[in-house]
């Protein structure tokens, strides 16, 4: 890769893991193997993208606010794999100086599953490297809202006027600037499994994002899906509205 071609790597990519449940069904499998492979994926796929000198955060769509609805024990097993993934794959993150940050909704998580996380990020704050995001009970709607709540409070109580609110002070007020900040928008949305829509996720932050839809399910988006998705991005014109 040439030095002129490393400065168009993506500071932030963020991943759409879907179809974990569909490559488990054209296999024979239960949906609950599905997401182990696709556990095992997110390995593999971080592993790649700290090979990437130029790829700040990594930020991945782990469970949203609408999976709630899916079957208990579904639920149940996914809100099992946080503790898994962590006992693996910690001491590969520490070896690899990357630090943890979880953006969403912790509270409404099971106090397991969150402490789990909260634990992986406290031990990993002093780490320098590429950040691992994982939106965890993550709305996109819900995180505009509370923002303007939050915003709201304060203008009510007299700590902002509105004429202080403007993008950045909105932006400030965001789940996920507060976890990757200052790299918080996105550069690369990639989403997996042929499906081509943003699903409540990070809808500020994807705003001027580029977008890869790869048809390859989760389980299977190996490094060479990965490098495409890269190549596809520095092949593009970024112009923000303009010429």
């Amino acid at each position: 890769m040439t030095q002129e071609n490393k400065k168009l790597y993506p500071k932030h990519i963020a991943i759409i893991m879907d179809g974990n449940g569909r490559w488990a069904k054209e296999r024979g499998l239960k949906r609950s193997e599905g997401h182990d492979q696709g556990m095992i994926n997110i390995q593999k796929i971080s592993r790649e993208i700290i090979k990437y000198e130029g790829i700040k955060v990594l930020t991945l769509y782990a469970f949203s606010t609408e999976n709630w609805h899916r079957p208990i024990l579904e639920v149940n097993h996914l809100m099992n794999l946080p503790g898994r993934f962590f006992k693996e794959f910690m001491p590969e993150i520490q070896e690899n100086n990357i630090r943890i940050k979880l953006t969403g909704f912790p509270h409404q998580v099971p106090r397991k599953t969150r402490k789990v996380v909260e634990k992986a990020a406290e031990e990993t704050k002093d780490n320098t490297g590429c950040i691992l995001n994982f939106a965890l009970n993550y709305g996109g709607r819900q995180e505009i809202v509370d923002a303007a709540k939050q915003i709201a409070e304060k203008v009510k109580n007299e700590e902002l006027k509105v004429s202080d609110i403007d993008i950045d002070l909105f932006d400030s007020h965001l789940l996920n600037t507060q976890s990757t900040q200052p790299y918080q928008d996105i550069d690369l949305l990639i989403r997996t499994s042929g499906e081509e829509r943003l699903s409540n996720f990070l809808l500020w932050h994807n705003a001027y994002s580029e977008f890869y839809f790869s048809d390859a399910y989760w389980p299977e988006f190996d490094k060479d899906e990965l490098k495409k998705a890269i190549e596809a991005y520095q092949n593009r014109s970024r112009r923000y509205g303009g010429i």
